[in-house]
């Protein structure tokens, strides 16, 4: 199946709580590449980015609290094209398991994701960032029919 971001991208925002200033840090450097394009994120985070920037944040509840779940939901219906996701790899949090579900729709449906600075700096000085981009998609859902019907064959 194949994919089309629009030139105009739909990004997340979103960090761990001791990371949020780094990515607000980075949001007011990238602010002019932002701008350009609709925003989201979680909680505080989204709070605290559009305080800074003063550009438009849309803003789904704190990660613990549902948000991951959130933007996820959004990669899933196609709302969100790429993530910003400053996360603490060493660090447990009590959602842990919101962020790897968060972090595997991601992978599911193609979409960039930076899950620190570096790669976040790449992603927006990217040939990419300020135009279409088409991809195509994996087809899980023809996998998990193939999957099922081998079952079924094998169980019967």
């Amino acid at each position: 199946m194949e994919k089309v971001m629009e030139k105009q991208k739909r990004i997340a925002l979103i960090a761990h709580d001791h990371l949020k200033d780094d990515l607000v840090k980075w949001c007011v450097e990238n602010k002019e590449e932002l701008k350009r394009h609709f925003l989201s994120g979680t909680g505080t985070t989204s709070r605290l980015i559009a305080e800074a920037t003063g550009l438009p944040v849309k803003s789904y509840k704190s990660g613990p609290l549902g948000g991951d779940q959130q933007i996820g939901a959004r990669i899933a219906e196609g709302e969100i094209d790429m993530m910003i996701f400053f996360w603490d790899p060493l660090e447990a949090q009590p959602h842990d398991p919101d962020i790897k579900a968060l972090l595997r729709i991601a992978v599911v449906y193609d979409i960039p994701v930076a899950t620190n600075r570096a790669t976040a700096d790449f992603l927006m000085n990217s040939r990419f960032m300020n135009r279409e981009y088409k991809h195509t998609l994996q087809d899980f859902q023809a996998l998990t029919e193939k999957r099922a019907e081998t079952m079924r064959k094998e169980f019967a």
